[in-house]
């Protein structure tokens, strides 16, 4: 073995062996357990997001591959329809062509060559990452196969009248040029106005006031909406405003939606421009009137003036227009929220347009009491809260997009625009029995991504056909995702799987967390805070850190802040932790919780705990080396230490388990780090010295060499599912002398195929871990006066032990070997209880007493004045921090956290010199 812990010379030539041997193909001849991993867009590259819920799954899928299970992971890409084609279209506009100008056909022809070449970005990233993902299934939701089941999915609803296409009010991104669905719609707070509008009465006795933040909308109103419960225009209910610059009469309505107490208590009504606007019209049978060209110019249901005008072009000239013609009251700053396309950045406007749906309530019944009746949980349960709220409330679904890349609709229009809908020309001719002569045009129309997305946990496995891994591995087992897509994708899932294949599309869906930065920002752009999942794999410098994350920023003020704070913290860039230290610390925060810290002292940890494992199990190689580690669990002799650290395990192996089972993987590594780290790394390894190093029966040792290696492979399977590559690769140095090993060891022979361990009962001690658990208490006991008395570590000191029971005694005298050897002692001497003791300083384990006399063990006078001077130190540091705390602007200025940091602080400080001070008294008791 290599003497230090370098991840960067395993990981990578491991895992290459892994998938080359085939071992993530579906494995096992148990019950079948299969996971869907959630598509990610072809366009995209791993983020912090990605690579916690894909760490998740795979834990998930390692450990029960190792149970013996048979599983698979379907892996796959989403074609991504907007994301895509926005891709190929900037890299046309280089060559100053747009996609209009080479055609539909030519431009797919490029996006295909563009997925061959750039698309698949991320999969290799998740291969860093160590998923063991069943890559010869690879799925991508353009495939013929997935198209197939689209199209499929599409008829069947459509000839059943669960899909119509009609006009209605949708998200609309004039540059893109396409409807979008609202998760593809962002809204941040920004500043604009608030213009408050005069609409004369028509009989000239009067005016109302109306607030807007958008004027030119104003063009479109369909009525002036009060409270009918507003006693100041009850009067005025069912009469007409004059509409400015319109030139038309609209109605006063009343509608309980309206707030009286916000502004004047009037609101105009705008059906095809406001979704809220769209409901009151839709319930007063109001004009629906768009004002708007697919480009955001205003078309020729406006006044002359305005026509071809940009949305804003328009707004400034219809104030200016009020203004003039004494309509305007006043206008206002005001805060608003505005929404924009995530993959545009433009404005989204509400607009009116004929589009294909999904008619979703009658889908939605049987997905409500799927989850009512259990047979699918979420976990945590509080998000089926957030599940029904959504599902109770469901609209019909827009599934058409005006865009070229993606499943396009498969309707056809005759001249006289009927509909008709098949896979192709030929099957809508025979299916309607359409003469050659009726000429027909296909929809240009794609579906949305989300629509193929729905059928992917049957789709990826075969369907519409009736396959051997649909009856395997559908339903499937779990879905690992995020709280963000509960509705538009893990909702639309189940609707889909009931109605296509009459069961559930899996029976549990475990909901991440958000990843955010260690202040508990979420991770974006704009606040230079995101970490690439990669960069903490491999390291990165501080320039490329700096440039990547500057790059792309269009304000220079943002970049410059960027990038003094990206210095300020990562002054050195960020070092190579390795992916298993990744994995452990996603583990480790991975609890129940909304919001997740990723915190870099934590990456450190888990990195050092990689570098325990590696030095832990160099010694047990240096220990057993050329020596007869063979056996028998049930003839050898085993010491109290070795049956303590296999009893422990067998605590250890219960709690994983269930912790697994459970979906709590930040317990399970806790139990795990518990187990290594403290009980066999700082415990059994120290123990087994004082066995291997001394004069023992030889059959005494060779039970100790036993457990050192064996307890170590179980461990290393225990840690497989979370820590794959340093497990796989201690697993190689360790399996050929473990008790499981075979007589001759294939080179394809791996930690990953090997059985997940199980209780053994064999082994299963409380009374032994009760003694140790003693035994411990003493060690540590003596250890703690030595380091507090400042005693050097290597000297022998006397003990004294008074008060002891029976107990205490019969469990010294069968660990004495380890006491004396841990805790260094030169003497131990029984008083009685009430035998006088000289001054010492002193412990307790239990009742009984330890007591250290410190007679010629230190200089008094020396430690007294290192003692003073620890404590001068402290004070003035507990004086800096009072001064902060009792300074009133501190407090009010400094952030919420800050000040937190300086109370802890100042408590740390206070409990120090505490203890320091009890030192200093008890030397001066014992100098008396």
């Amino acid at each position: 073995m290599e003497k230090t812990y370098n991840p960067k010379q395993i990981e990578q030539a491991c895992y290459q062996n892994w998938e080359q041997q085939g071992y993530f193909s579906p494995h096992g001849q148990g019950q079948s357990y299969c996971i869907m991993l959630p598509p990610p867009n072809v366009t995209g590259t791993l983020h912090m997001g990605h690579g916690f819920q894909h760490a998740i799954m795979d834990v998930l899928i390692r450990y029960h591959r190792m149970k013996g299970d048979k599983t698979l992971w379907q892996v796959g890409t989403d074609h991504a329809g907007i994301a895509t084609q926005m891709v190929v279209e900037r890299q046309l506009l280089q060559q100053n062509v747009n996609r209009h100008d080479i055609g539909r056909e030519a431009f797919l022809e490029k996006v295909w060559d563009w997925k061959a070449l750039s698309g698949n970005t991320i999969l290799q990233q998740m291969r860093r990452l160590g998923v063991s993902a069943a890559w010869s299934r690879e799925r991508f939701t353009m495939d013929p196969a997935m198209s197939r089941a689209v199209q499929e999915a599409f008829i069947q609803l459509f000839d059943e009248g669960l899909i119509y296409r009609g006009q209605r009010l949708v998200n609309w991104d004039p540059k893109l040029g396409t409807a979008i669905s609202d998760l593809e719609v962002v809204s941040s707070e920004e500043e604009g106005s608030l213009w408050h509008i005069r609409y004369p009465l028509a009989d000239g006795s009067g005016h109302l006031v109306v607030a807007t933040t958008r004027p030119e909308t104003m063009l479109g109103d369909a009525a002036v909406a009060v409270n009918p419960e507003d006693e100041r225009y009850q009067h005025l209910i069912g009469r007409h405003v004059h509409l400015p610059l319109a030139e038309r009469p609209i109605p006063i309505i009343a509608d309980p939606y309206v707030d009286r107490e916000f502004g004047t208590g009037c609101v105009k009504i705008t059906p095809a421009h406001d979704f809220n606007d769209y409901a009151i019209g839709q319930r007063h049978q109001l004009v629906t009137l768009n004002i708007l060209n697919p480009d955001a110019t205003l078309n020729e249901n406006v006044p002359e003036a305005y026509r071809g005008l940009d949305r804003f072009a328009a707004r400034k000239k219809v104030v200016e227009d009020l203004s003039r013609g004494n309509f305007l009251e006043k206008i206002e700053p005001h805060k608003l929220n505005v929404p924009r396309g995530d993959r545009s950045g433009e404005i989204i406007e509400p607009f009116l347009t004929y589009q294909w749906y999904v008619k979703t309530k009658p889908l939605a019944e049987p997905a409500i009491k799927a989850v009512e009746s259990g047979d699918i949980r979420f976990v945590p349960e509080n998000w089926s809260k957030t599940y029904f709220q959504w599902m109770h409330n469901i609209e019909d679904w827009c599934i058409s997009r005006q865009i070229w890349w993606g499943h396009r609709i498969p309707a056809w229009y005759d001249e006289a625009g009927h509909i008709y809908v098949e896979k192709d020309e030929a099957s809508v001719r025979q299916k309607y029995k359409l003469a050659d002569e009726i000429v027909l045009t296909q929809d240009a129309d794609v579906l949305d991504t989300w629509f193929s997305s729905a059928l992917w946990p049957f789709s990826t496995l075969g369907w519409p056909d009736k396959t051997p891994e649909l009856d395997m591995y559908y339903p499937t087992n779990v879905l690992v995702t995020g709280f963000d897509i509960i509705f538009f994708w893990v909702a639309r899932m189940i609707m889909f799987g009931l109605k296509f294949m009459g069961k559930k599309p899996f029976a549990e869906v475990y909901v991440t967390g958000l990843i955010r930065d260690h202040e508990g920002q979420k991770m974006s752009k704009s606040k230079g805070n995101i970490l690439d999942p990669i960069d903490l794999i491999d390291g990165i410098d501080l320039e490329p850190l700096v440039a990547k994350r500057i790059s792309g920023l269009m304000q220079p003020a943002m970049a410059a802040r960027i990038e003094k704070n990206t210095r300020q913290q990562f002054p050195d860039g960020i070092g190579a932790y390795g992916t298993d230290a990744l994995r452990l610390t996603y583990f480790s925060i991975s609890g129940p919780g909304r919001d997740l810290r990723f915190e870099f002292n934590r990456l450190e940890s888990s990195r050092n705990f990689c570098n325990k494992l590696w030095n832990a199990t160099r010694y047990v190689l240096m220990n057993v080396a050329d020596k007869d580690c063979s056996g028998n669990k049930d003839t050898l002799v085993f010491s109290l230490s070795c049956r303590w650290i296999w009893a422990k395990l067998q605590e250890t192996i219960t709690e994983v388990r269930k912790h697994i089972d459970e979906y709590r993987f930040d317990l399970a590594v806790q139990a795990l780090y518990e187990f290594t780290w403290n009980h066999y790394c700082d415990w059994y390894l120290e123990l087994s010295k004082a066995l291997l190093t001394t004069d023992q029966p030889e059959e005494v040792k060779q039970a100790t060499r036993f457990t050192l290696i064996n307890v170590l492979e179980n461990l290393l399977r225990l840690l497989h599912p979370f820590m794959p590559f340093i497990t796989e690769t201690l697993w190689q140095q360790i399996y050929p002398l473990s008790e499981k090993a075979k007589p001759a060891i294939l080179a394809e022979e791996t930690i990953m195929i090997q059985p997940y361990p199980e209780f053994d009962s064999s082994f299963d001690n409380p009374s032994i871990i009760h003694d140790m658990t003693w035994i411990q208490n003493v060690i540590v006991g003596i250890r703690t006066i030595r380091a507090e008395m400042n005693i050097n570590p290597g000297k022998l000191v006397p003990i004294l032990l008074r008060n002891a029971k029976d107990h205490d005694k019969a469990c010294f005298k069968q660990a004495e070997l380890f006491i004396l050897a841990l805790a260094k002692l030169s003497s131990v001497e029984w008083l009685t209880n009430d035998q006088v003791a000289p001054a010492a300083a002193t412990a307790l384990a239990g009742e009984m007493e330890i007591l250290i006399p410190l007679a010629g063990l230190i200089d008094v006078d020396a430690e007294t004045t290192r003692l003073n001077k620890e404590i001068a130190k402290l004070q003035a540091e507990i004086a800096k921090c009072e001064g902060k705390l009792n300074n009133a602007s501190f407090i009010n200025k400094a952030p919420a956290d800050v000040v937190t940091q300086e109370k802890a602080r100042l408590d740390e400080f206070s409990l120090a010199v505490k203890q320091l001070q009890q030192q200093l008294e008890m030397l001066r008791v014992d100098v008396k």
